[in-house]
C-alpha cells in the first residue's frame, strides 16, 4: 500500500477518534457543570428561602411593634378623650349646680324685691299724704308771716336773694384774693425751679480772654529780624495789623497788645508765617498780612457755619453766619462773645422747653439767643446801641419778627411783643451774671468786698465781719453780751435786706451771723 494513502487513512482515523473523544469529554464536563450549577442554584434557593424567612420574621416583628405602639397611642388618646369628656361633664355639672343655685337665689331675691316694692308703695302713699298736709301748713305759715311782716313772699324772697348774693360776692372776693396770692407764690416757686433746672443743665466756661497775646520765639536772635533796621519792620506790622508789638527783655517772646482779638489773631498768624519764611521786610509783611486776613475771613465763616450746625439752627443768612463767626474774636468783660451767645441759646431752648412751649417756639428761642448780640460785631460803627443795631441787622437779613423783637428788647430798648423776648432777656442775664462768667476790674472787686464788710460792721454789737467765697458769703461775728439769739436772726435778715437794696452784685450773697459765748478764767 502506498504510504501516503496510509498516512491519510491514519490521520482520518485519528481525527475521528479525536472528535469522538472531545465530544465525550465535553459532554462529561457539561454534565459536571450542570450538576454544579444545579447544586449552586439549590444553595442559592435555600439561602434565599432562609433570607426571605428572616425578612418575613423581621417584618412581622416590626409590624407587631408598630401595632403595639399604635395601640398604646390609641389607648392614650382614648384616655385623654375620656379625661376631657369627664372634665367637661364635671364642669357642666358644676355649671348646672351653679345655675340652679342662682335660680333659687334669684327667685328668693324676686320675692324679696316684691315685698320691698309693696312696702315702698305704702311708704310713698304715706309720704304723699304727709306732703299734702305739709303744703297746707306751709301755706298757712306763709300767710301768717306775710300778715306779721307786712311783706309778700316774693318780696321776702327777693331780699333774701340779694343778701345771699352780697355775701357770696364778699366771700368770692376774699377767695379770689387768696387764690391770686397762692398762684403768685406757686408761680414764683415754679419760675425759680425752671431757672435753676435750666442753669444746672447748661455747661458753662470761665472767662479767659485778655488783651495780650504772647508770641513765642525759638531764639532771641529772631527779635532783631522782626524789629528790622531802625524798627521799620515793627512799624510796618503795626500799621498793617493795628496791633502794638512789645519787644522787651522777656526771653524768647514778643507781646501782641490790642483790645480787638481779631487783630491780635491776624498779627499772630502773620508773624508765624514771616518767621517760618525768614523773609521779613515791609513789602513781604503787607503781603502776608493780606493773605492772613483772607484766611481769617474764611475761618470766621467756618466757625459760624459750625456753630449753627452744632446748635441745629438752619437757614441763617450768610452775613449773619459771618457775624456769628466774628463773635469768636470778640469779648465782653472778659467773656468770649461766641461762648456767651452759645450758652444763651442753649439756656433759651431749655427754658422754653421747661415752660411747655411748642417745638417751633423752642427753635425760635434758641435762634434768638444765638443772635441777640450780633450788634456787637458790626462791619461799620453805628450810633445805635448793640441791641437796636442787632434787631435792625436781623430784620435786614429776613429773620422772624419774634427773633427781631427778642434781639431789640433784651435790654428793654424795645417793647416786648413775643413770648420768647423775656426768655432771651432772662437767659442773657443768667449767662452774664453767673460767677466766673465775666472778669471785673480788681479794684472794683476789692471795693465790693470792703463795702460788704463795712456794711456789716456798721451794726451795733458786731465784733468782726469777713467776706469769703469771693464775696458770695458774709460771716458776721457778734458780741454775745450785746446780741441775743433772737437778735442774731433779726440782724442776719436786716443785713441781707440792706445788701439787696443798696449793693449791686452777681448771683447771691449768704449772710451768716455767729454768736459765741466764751467764759475765760486763769488759774495761778
Amino acid at each position: 500500500m502506498d504510504p501516503n494513502i496510509l498516512s491519510v487513512i491514519i490521520g482520518a482515523v485519528a481525527l475521528v477518534l479525536g472528535i469522538l473523544l472531545g465530544k465525550f469529554i465535553f459532554a462529561k464536563n457539561t454534565r459536571k457543570q450542570v450538576e454544579e450549577a444545579e447544586l449552586q442554584s439549590q444553595t442559592i434557593l435555600k439561602e434565599a428561602e432562609l433570607r426571605a424567612e428572616t425578612i418575613r420574621k423581621e417584618k412581622e416583628l416590626e409590624a407587631k411593634e408598630k401595632f403595639v405602639q399604635m395601640k398604646a397611642a390609641h389607648d392614650r388618646e382614648i384616655l385623654d378623650k375620656n379625661k376631657k369628656i369627664n372634665d367637661t361633664e364635671n364642669r357642666v355639672r358644676q355649671k348646672e349646680q351653679s345655675i340652679n343655685q342662682k335660680e333659687s337665689s334669684l327667685d328668693k331675691q324676686i320675692k324679696e324685691n316684691e315685698a320691698i316694692k309693696e312696702n315702698l308703695n305704702r311708704q310713698i302713699d304715706l309720704v304723699n299724704i304727709k306732703r299734702t298736709e305739709l303744703e297746707k301748713h306751709q301755706e298757712e305759715h306763709i300767710r301768717r308771716l306775710e300778715k306779721i311782716s307786712n311783706l309778700t313772699a316774693e318780696d321776702a324772697k327777693a331780699q333774701l336773694i340779694e343778701s345771699l348774693v352780697n355775701e357770696a360776692r364778699t366771700k368770692a372776693l376774699v377767695l379770689q384774693q387768696e387764690i391770686v396770692e397762692d398762684a403768685k407764690l406757686k408761680a414764683g416757686k415754679e419760675a425759680r425751679k425752671i431757672v435753676i433746672q435750666t442753669i444746672q443743665r447748661t455747661a458753662a466756661e470761665q472767662a479767659i480772654e485778655n488783651t495780650i497775646t504772647v508770641f513765642n520765639l525759638e531764639s532771641d536772635e529772631i527779635k532783631g529780624q522782626i524789629i528790622g533796621r531802625e524798627g521799620r519792620n515793627i512799624r510796618a506790622i503795626e500799621a498793617a495789623t493795628g496791633v502794638d508789638l512789645i519787644v522787651d527783655d522777656t526771653p524768647e517772646a514778643i507781646l501782641l497788645s490790642s483790645f480787638d482779638p481779631l487783630r491780635r489773631e491776624v498779627a499772630r498768624l502773620s508773624l508765624q508765617r514771616l518767621v517760618a519764611d525768614g523773609r521779613i521786610h515791609p513789602a513781604r509783611i503787607e503781603e502776608v498780612v493780606e493773605k492772613t486776613k483772607k484766611q481769617i475771613e474764611e475761618q470766621v465763616m467756618e466757625i459760624g457755619e459750625r456753630t449753627a450746625i452744632e446748635l441745629g439752627i438752619h437757614g441763617l443768612h450768610k452775613e449773619l453766619v459771618r457775624m456769628v463767626g466774628r463773635m469768636r474774636f470778640r469779648s465782653s468783660y472778659g467773656q468770649n462773645l461766641l461762648m456767651h451767645s452759645r450758652e444763651t441759646a442753649n439756656l433759651c431752648a431749655t427754658m422754653a422747653a421747661e415752660l411747655g412751649m411748642g417745638q417751633a417756639q423752642v427753635k425760635l428761642a434758641k435762634r434768638a439767643g444765638l443772635l441777640h448780640d450780633i450788634g456787637k460785631v458790626p462791619d461799620e460803627e453805628s450810633e445805635l446801641s448793640h441791641a437796636l443795631l442787632g434787631a435792625k441787622l436781623a430784620e435786614k437779613y429776613g429773620e422772624n419778627p419774634a427773633v427781631v423783637n427778642a434781639i431789640g428788647a433784651h435790654h428793654d430798648e424795645m417793647e416786648m411783643q413775643y413770648v420768647i423776648s423775656p426768655i432771651v432777656q432772662a437767659c442773657d442775664a443768667i449767662s452774664g451774671a453767673r460767677p466766673g462768667a465775666r472778669r471785673e476790674i480788681m479794684q472794683q472787686y476789692l471795693q465790693r468786698i470792703k463795702d460788704l464788710e463795712s456794711l456789716a460792721m456798721a451794726y451795733t454789737g458786731v465784733e468782726k465781719a469777713y467776706a469769703i467765697q469771693a464775696g458770695r458769703e458774709l460771716r458776721v461775728i457778734v458780741e454775745a453780751d450785746k446780741v441775743t439769739d433772737q437778735e442774731s436772726d433779726k440782724l442776719s435778715f436786716e443785713i441781707a435786706q440792706k445788701i439787696q437794696t443798696e449793693m449791686t452784685f452777681p448771683g447771691q450773697i449768704k449772710v451768716t451771723v455767729i454768736r459765741e459765748k466764751r467764759a475765760v478764767n486763769v488759774a495761778r
